[in-house]
């Protein structure tokens, strides 16, 4: 189990250089200049001199290779630089937008989990029913349907229609619970019963998986009540495939949180990596897009790590490794 874990580890700092250099590959053959999305002003009322002068300040004239290390060398010390736009500190920035992305992250993936698990359990329970036909294309909508249109669905029936709730903007929940949770219904049922549908899908394919199996039948010829048999034979046993699919959905929703926090006006690290798109703010994406990639990294090993404590078999295997 040490071993694995601290070998896993050891590759962390691999990917992040694999990600963050392709991103920075990426936004340099983009068309644009940050310059001018900097001044906001046309080519033709420039000061070539300026604009020489500033490209060379921001290190714009140095080769892409030797920019991107010299930005990973500030990164490793702990500076992950200044904002081309405002000049404003990257770190800074991020910290001060973390609690927004994970407020709706949290509440999100909340919503996701508590709906699509005991709704795949049920419809593997139901099966063929009209509960397991109903659950089967509730989930279909949720992994069919982009969150961006559901979004505007809530924002037509909510917003325009019934006028119940703000269209945009963004409370903490600890400064007013009430009006955070107003701000947060659309977007956190936006992006949790988008992400509900694929683990609904894996939650019944997988408890149906273990309800054929033995020991299932074993437990119910001893008496033992239905509700039991499901809670803690069958669905225990089958959340290692449901624990995969939550880790692995993280990735969808932090690229949904960019979407979700664009449309509703959410000023977290979602909207400041389009910002920084639109504006050619390359420090600003990089220091994002850093932060995302060692997120879902981390949370990917906490997956992993978590079998060992839902299956003493894995347990043992990684005890054999180690």
């Amino acid at each position: 189990m040490t071993s694995y874990v601290i070998r896993r580890i050891l590759q962390m700092p691999v990917v992040a250089l694999l990600v963050t250099f392709s991103l920075f590959v990426v936004m340099h053959a983009l068309p644009g200049d940050p310059i001018y999305a900097m001044i906001g002003e046309s080519e033709s009322t420039l000061d070539e001199e300026t604009i020489d002068r500033l490209r060379e300040d921001l290190g714009l004239n140095d080769p892409i290779v030797v920019q991107y290390f010299n930005w990973m060398g500030d990164v490793l010390r702990g500076d992950l630089g200044r904002s081309f736009r405002d000049r404003a500190d990257i770190s800074q920035q991020i910290i001060d937008r973390i609690p927004t992305t994970l407020q709706l992250a949290v509440l999100s993936l909340a919503v996701a989990v508590c709906i699509g698990v005991p709704a795949g359990t049920i419809a593997a329970v139901k099966r063929n029913s009209l509960i397991d036909v109903g659950v089967t294309l509730f989930a279909m909508f949720g992994i069919a349907v982009p969150n961006f249109w559901f979004s505007m669905l809530l924002i037509w029936l909510f917003v325009i229609t019934l006028d119940w709730l703000p269209a945009s903007g963004f409370v903490g929940i600890w400064e007013d619970p009430v009006a955070a949770m107003k701000h947060m219904a659309m977007p956190v049922t936006a992006l949790g019963l988008t992400l509900s549908g694929s683990i609904m899908r894996y939650t019944r394919s997988s408890v149906l998986e273990v309800l054929n199996q033995d020991y299932i039948r074993t437990a119910r010829a001893k008496g033992l009540a239905e509700t039991s048999v499901i809670v803690r034979h069958a669905l225990r046993n089958s959340l290692l495939p449901v624990v995969t699919i939550i880790g692995l959905q993280l990735g969808n929703l932090l690229a949904g949180s960019v979407i979700i926090e664009t449309m509703f006006a959410i000023p977290g690290l979602g909207r400041m990596a389009i910002t920084a798109i639109r504006g050619r703010d390359y420090p600003s994406l990089q220091g994002v897009v850093l932060l995302f990639t060692m997120v879902v990294l981390i949370v990917n090993l906490i997956t992993d790590m978590s079998y060992a404590l839902l299956d003493p078999r894995v347990r043992y295997s990684y005890g054999a490794t180690s």
